[in-house]
């Protein structure tokens, strides 16, 4: 039986890989790869500017290689997990 939380942390990778590589390095989100992955991936997506999507990208981007890496990723997850955490228990 799969636990819920083994099963949570599988999606959570395996949609960075899903958008990942589609042009350019295969580990790294591009500004177009992240954009798309916000856009389908999260009910907020379609709501955002292109001007908030890039500012996020330039927030996440702590080695300023224009890219996106799995541990800039994975930190946007955890401000994310954060937010969620506040509207929920508000």
């Amino acid at each position: 039986m799969a636990c819920p939380l083994d099963e949570a942390i599988k999606l959570l990778v395996a949609v960075f890989h899903k958008y990942s590589g589609k042009e350019g390095d295969k580990h790294t989100l591009s500004k177009k790869e992240l954009k798309e992955l916000i856009q389908k991936e999260l009910t907020i997506g379609p709501k955002l500017k292109d001007a908030e999507i890039v500012g996020l990208m330039e927030d996440l981007d702590q080695n300023k290689d224009q890219e996106v890496n799995f541990q800039e990723y994975v930190t946007f997850l955890g401000v994310l997990a954060m937010i969620y955490n506040e509207v929920l228990t508000g």
